[in-house]
C-alpha cells in the first residue's frame, strides 16, 4: 500500500472562489464523503481536507480514482453534473509527489498566506475524522505523525510562522497587542466586504472572537457573517452608537460612502482610550482623530507594512523549511521501504521456524523435559542468528534503495510470496 498514495486537489491557485464555494465541505460533509469513498471505491487510507482555499482527498489505491471521487464530492455537495468542477481538480498519482504535496499543504507552503498556521489545525481535524472512520492505517498514521513532528521543527528552527503576513491577520495581531492595555475590549467591524469578512473570520480564531460587533448597510449580510464568526450583528442605523461603545473601531467601508470625522467623534466625549483602524480605500476615518485625547488611528498602509515585513521574513525562511521537509521525507521513505519488505521477512522467519519445528519434532518425543528445553533453546538461538544477517543486509539495502533484488532472491530461495516494494 505504501507506494500507492495519491492526491486529488482543488485549490485557490486555479479555482475561482465560486468553484471553491461549490465544493467546500464542512465537518459533517467531510465525514460523509469518507464513508462514501469507503463504501463505493477501492481506496484505503483516506484523508479528506476542505478549507476556504482548497478541497483535497488523499488516498491509497492501485488505480487513479479521481473521476469516482469527484462524482462522490458532487453528490455530497448536492449536485449531479461534474463537468463544471472536474477541470479545476488536479490528480497527483506519483507516490512521492503526493506525500510531498501533503507536507507542503500542512506546513503552510501552499497557503494563500504563506506560513499560515491555521492549516495545521485543519489537517489535524481531517486526520481525526479519518481515524474515526477507520480509514487511517499504519501508512497514514506514520505519515501524519511525521508531518506533525516536522511542523514542530519548523516552528522551533525557523521564522516561517512568525508574524502576521496578511492584512486581515495583521489587523487582528495589532488589536491583540493593543488590547493588552484594554481589559475585554469591545470591537466594532464596519462593513463586511472581502477584507472585513476576513478580519472577522480571523477574530474567530483569536481569544477576542466573542467581543466583535458587526455593522453593515445590508443587515442580513451582517447577520450571516456574525453567525459564522461567533459575533453580534447590529443594524446600520445604530452605527454611531456602536462607535461610541467600542474600544476598537475597524472600518472597511469606502470613504466616499461613509466617513468618520474628527468633529463627530469629538462630540462623543471619549473618556477612555479608543483605537480606530482604517482598512478602506478611499479612507473612511479622519486621520485628524489622533489629535483627540486617548485616540489612536492606524490606516491600511501601516497594516500592510506589518504584513509585508512578516511575509518577507517567511519567504526568506522557505529554503530552511524545504530542507527540513526533505529530511523528514527521507526518514519516512526509509520507513515505508522497511514496511514493504516486512511481510517477506516475516515469511522468511516463518519458513525457518517451520523447518526447525519439523526437524526437532523427530527427536523430542523420547527426551525428558529438561533435554527438550535445551534443544528448543539451542535451535531457536541458531535460527535467530541465521536470520539476523539477511535482515540487517535487507535493511541496509533499503537505505540504499537496493532492496528489490535482495527480496527477489530471498523469495526465490525460500519460495516466498512476492512482495511489492516502494518506488
Amino acid at each position: 500500500m505504501q507506494n500507492l498514495f495519491k492526491a486529488l486537489t482543488l485549490s485557490y491557485k486555479i479555482a475561482p472562489i465560486a468553484i471553491r464555494e461549490a465544493v467546500a465541505l464542512n465537518e459533517s460533509a467531510c465525514r460523509n464523503l469518507l464513508e462514501k469513498i469507503k463504501a463505493f471505491t477501492t481506496a484505503k487510507e483516506v484523508l479528506v481536507l476542505s478549507t476556504c482555499n482548497r478541497t483535497e482527498v488523499y488516498y491509497s489505491a492501485e488505480a487513479d480514482l479521481s473521476k469516482e471521487i469527484i462524482k462522490l464530492i458532487a453528490m455530497e455537495c448536492g449536485f449531479i453534473a461534474t463537468k463544471g468542477i472536474a477541470p479545476y481538480f488536479v490528480s497527483i498519482t506519483g507516490h512521492k509527489e503526493a506525500v510531498k504535496h501533503l507536507f507542503n499543504v500542512a506546513l503552510g507552503l501552499e497557503s494563500q498566506v504563506v506560513g499560515d498556521m491555521q492549516i495545521m489545525n485543519q489537517v489535524k481535524k481531517a486526520y481525526q475524522w479519518s481515524a474515526d472512520a477507520e480509514m487511517a492505517g499504519p501508512f497514514l498514521h506514520r505519515l501524519m505523525h511525521t508531518i506533525f513532528y516536522t511542523n514542530k521543527r519548523v516552528v522551533n528552527e525557523t521564522a516561517f510562522h512568525d508574524g502576521a503576513a496578511s492584512v486581515s491577520y495583521a489587523t487582528v495581531e495589532l488589536v491583540e497587542e493593543l488590547a493588552e492595555t484594554i481589559p475585554n475590549p469591545r470591537i466594532l467591524m464596519i462593513g463586511v466586504g472581502e477584507i472585513g469578512a476576513n478580519v472577522c473570520d480571523n477574530f474567530q480564531k483569536s481569544h477576542m472572537g466573542g467581543n466583535v460587533v458587526i455593522v453593515n448597510r445590508t443587515y442580513q449580510k451582517a447577520v450571516d457573517l456574525a453567525q459564522k464568526c461567533n459575533a453580534t450583528a447590529v443594524a446600520w442605523e445604530n452605527v454611531w452608537e456602536q462607535i461610541y461603545q467600542a474600544d476598537v473601531v475597524i472600518s472597511s467601508v469606502p470613504g466616499d460612502c461613509f466617513f468618520i470625522t474628527k468633529q463627530q467623534v469629538a462630540k462623543q466625549e471619549i473618556l477612555s482610550s479608543k483605537v480606530f483602524i482604517d482598512l478602506s480605500m478611499p479612507r473612511s476615518i479622519d486621520s485628524e482623530l489622533e489629535a483627540l485625547p486617548g485616540v489612536l488611528v492606524y490606516n491600511i498602509d501601516s497594516i500592510k507594512n506589518r504584513a509585508t515585513e512578516a511575509l518577507a521574513q517567511r519567504l526568506a525562511a522557505i529554503p530552511d523549511v524545504e530542507q527540513i521537509i526533505e529530511e523528514a521525507m527521507e526518514e519516512f521513505g526509509n520507513w515505508t521501504r522497511e514496511m514493504a519488505m516486512s511481510p517477506a521477512i516475516q515469511q522468511f522467519k516463518s519458513k525457518l521456524e517451520e523447518i526447525r519445528k519439523q526437524e526437532i519434532a523427530r527427536y523430542l518425543k523420547n527426551l525428558g523435559e529438561a533435554e527438550r528445553a535445551v534443544i528448543e533453546a539451542v535451535t531457536l538461538n541458531m535460527m535467530n542468528k541465521i536470520i539476523k544477517m539477511p535482515v540487517l543486509e535487507l535493511k541496509a539495502a533499503c537505505l540504499r534503495g537496493e532492496s528489490e533484488s535482495l527480496l527477489e532472491g530471498l523469495s526465490t530461495l525460500f519460495n516466498l510470496e512476492k512482495q511489492e516494494t516502494t518506488a
